[in-house]
């Protein structure tokens, strides 16, 4: 229910004086223009032909672009807003915007708003300042953000200002991406080509189109901005350098699923009403495992507006937290001992008549289709799952990737018991009958019977069947979902037109054809589909065996992005050029550079700053305290253990300041090293593990200094005082 009313917001305080409570029905979608706003403000025809441009991907001419543009002027300008931006998804992570007021001057002191169709289609923001990967030199400012119309517009409020955002793409000068929608665009366009020439090849000739849905499933933690702005790692870096685990964490579960406090909740209202109008559906809210961890999830969305939804997400729930007086943290592992966050990616695949093509159907014909995308799927993924792991490669990442509770590094499979026994049939040759419900028939006495949603759920697995699509639990929660949905299309899409090529090669009948490539893919796919307990150490002895990659970390894992395989791949279906490609590489190993080099300095200053000073200022007082009942008593009191005590502390600020000393020494090594990959690794092995020892020294003082001393806000204050 949307509450209305007057919004009341102090430095202290957030509340709302409510009026009357409307359904989400008649508010879903009101600040898109979307295809309601459209019937309104455009005429029949031109609506008519706006729909076929987007459904047919065609050219746009200026004279419907002038239509549109004035449309959607009018439109805003009715919200309330006053300038527009071509919003788009640089190769920083987050989004882009520059705003235009609409005001043109007629003379006279006097203007009139305006917006034209080249305005609306055409934007060129300077691109210097943006990561390029060596793309274009820094002198050359020059690039183009272009609409994608397949994404809605829409009004974003920030204060008092009320700004109309545009979705766009963001290429260079010279025409390459600089942005995650263009390629994510191309990969969309590459499966439905590869899809739709598979399910004509099976017999499927009113299949049109064939896109990607996904589902992304949003987790965050939730504390008070009081201390976040007292933590200078957090409010940098996102995540906490320093800091000992509260002496209770998660260990009884009660969080899990638990009664949503009355702050969180309003919170969660307040953010899903701003979801809702931008007509993103929020469906799913939740305590997480950890304390203040919190889930959205929201219903599942062509992937394009997916990408847009879930980067408006996570600005929603940064901008909406602070009206609450609460700090939303998207890294992926903000406190340690603690569990991080993810962003569990649920991918399928669907026809132009809603058909889900993972989802085993009623007709023998259905699951004949299904089988053959669930085959290509899982190739795919075997084939370039190293190229998948770098996906998701990222220094946050590195803290949860296999930490027991999320997936490890290895990129598996789980398809359940069930699922597994009828591949396993197949490749035997062994018939399985239909015997109740649950078991579907693929008509064809050869093939066996198929499983609709007869197994349990692994969340170990990193790419786990989930009965009617995958879900690819690996993405890092403050991670866009464009690139890896830009591989999972890609590397799908070779897969099936690999498949298309070997059905057709056989002749003959197509039910035996299919049968026939099934058989003999699947023994090639076995050493990926694992349904065990990924965390185990016997499964990483029995992935080394299977000759499945590990690459425990963001540097072992990026240089797969750049090998003849992936060049080769991505060139071919025209989703990156080797240039862009290789961009994304160095872009992204800088990154992982430049995050840890504001954690390390942001250790370095909490440490010299504030808890040497604490700690020496603790030391002080106990030595000021025994010296005083030395003093007053004389010899004749005990005081060994309070002098054991003393010698305790002065001896962690001792190993501090001498772990300090290593961290400094090694990190002046840094400016030596010229190789991008050389310098990555020696901050990934070495001055990463030199950050664990000052840690370690500091996370010790905590426990023991007293808190009136301690400067900094403790894990437990932060995650259970909300």
């Amino acid at each position: 229910m949307k509450k209305t009313g007057r919004v009341l917001a102090s430095e202290r305080e957030y509340s709302i004086i409510k009026e009357k409570d409307i359904p989400v029905s008649s508010y879903f979608g009101e600040d898109t223009f979307n295809h309601k706003a459209m019937k309104e403000k455009l005429s029949k025809d031109v609506f008519k032909k706006i729909n076929s441009i987007i459904e047919d991907n065609g050219k746009l001419d200026i004279e419907t672009a002038n239509i549109v543009a004035h449309a959607i002027k009018e439109w805003a300008i009715e919200k309330g807003a006053t300038h527009f931006a071509h919003w788009f998804q640089p190769m920083t992570g987050i989004t882009a915007e520059k705003h235009d007021a609409f005001i043109e001057p007629i003379g006279n002191g006097e203007v009139i708003e305006r917006f034209t169709g080249k305005q609306l289609v055409q934007g060129e923001p300077d691109a210097s300042s943006f990561p390029s990967g060596g793309i274009r030199a820094t002198f050359e400012a020059r690039g183009y953000t272009a609409w994608d119309m397949t994404s809605p517009v829409f009004i974003r409020r920030n204060g008092i200002a009320t700004t109309l955002c545009i979705p766009t793409a963001f290429i260079s000068y010279t025409g390459e991406a600089l942005d995650k929608k263009t390629p994510l665009l191309r990969s969309i366009s590459a499966i439905n080509r590869s899809a739709v020439n598979m399910l004509k090849i099976l017999g499927n000739k009113n299949v049109k189109k064939v896109y990607t849905t996904l589902g992304p499933e949003q987790e965050y933690f939730l504390i008070d901005m009081d201390y976040f702005f007292k933590r200078q790692d957090l409010l940098l870096s996102g995540r906490a350098v320093l800091g000992a685990p509260p002496a209770k964490g998660q260990e009884l579960e009660d969080q899990y699923f638990g009664a949503i406090k009355e702050r969180i909740q309003s919170f969660m209202h307040d953010a899903e009403e701003e979801l809702f109008k931008l007509g993103i559906p929020a469906k799913t809210r939740h305590n997480e495992v950890a304390p203040s961890q919190f889930e959205l999830a929201p219903v599942f969305e062509e992937a394009n507006i997916a990408v847009d939804h879930n980067q408006l997400v996570m600005e929603t729930l940064k901008s909406v937290a602070r009206n609450h007086r609460l700090t939303a943290l998207l890294a992926e592992k903000p406190f340690a001992g603690i569990n991080g966050s993810g962003k569990h990616l649920n991918w399928s695949l669907s026809d132009n008549e809603g058909n889900n093509l993972l989802n085993p159907g009623e007709t023998p014909h259905d699951n004949i289709q299904f089988l053959v995308i669930l085959i290509a799927t899982l190739r795919a993924v075997h084939r370039h799952s190293d190229i998948l792991r770098a996906s998701v490669a990222s220094a946050g990442n590195d803290h949860r990737l296999g930490a027991n509770e999320a997936p490890p590094a290895i990129i598996s499979a789980f398809l359940g018991e069930q699922l597994t026994k009828i591949l396993d049939d197949i490749e035997k040759g062994i018939v399985t009958k239909a015997t109740d419900n649950a078991i579907i028939d693929l008509g064809i006495s050869s093939l066996p019977a198929v499983s609709k949603d007869n197994t349990d759920r692994n969340r170990t697995s990193p790419f786990a069947f989930t009965g009617n699509k995958f879900e690819f639990r690996a993405v890092g929660s403050s991670q866009s979902i464009s690139f890896s949905a830009t591989i999972l299309n890609t590397i799908v899409a070779e897969s099936l037109d690999e498949l298309a090529e070997m059905i057709k090669s056989r002749g003959g009948d197509i039910k035996q054809a299919v049968f026939d490539v099934i058989k003999s893919e699947i023994s090639s796919i076995k050493p990926i589909i694992f349904n065990g307990n990924n965390y185990s150490e016997e499964w990483h002895k029995e992935a080394e065996k299977r000759g499945l990659p590990n690459h425990r970390n963001t540097v072992e894992s990026l240089p797969s992005l750049v090998t003849e395989k992936a060049l080769a791949l991505f060139e071919k279906y025209r989703v990156l050029s080797r240039v862009e490609l290789k961009s994304r590489y160095h872009i992204r190993l800088e990154r992982y550079i430049k995050d840890l080099d504001i954690e390390i300095k942001s250790m370095e200053n909490m440490v010299s700053t504030q808890v040497i000073p604490a700690a020496l200022q603790y030391q002080k007082s106990i030595a000021e305290s025994i010296a005083s009942a030395v003093q007053v008593a004389g010899d004749s009191p005990d005081l060994s253990t309070q002098m054991a005590y003393l010698k305790k502390i002065s001896s962690l600020i001792g190993k501090l300041m001498s772990a300090m000393a290593d961290i400094e020494k090694e990190y002046e090594k840094t400016g030596n090293i010229e190789d991008e990959l050389k310098k990555a690794g020696h901050y990934c092995n070495s001055l990463k593990e030199k950050m664990a020892g000052v840690r370690d020294m500091s996370d010790s003082l905590e426990l023991l200094i007293e808190d009136d001393l301690w400067p900094i806000p403790k894990f437990w204050e932060m995650l259970f005082i909300s």
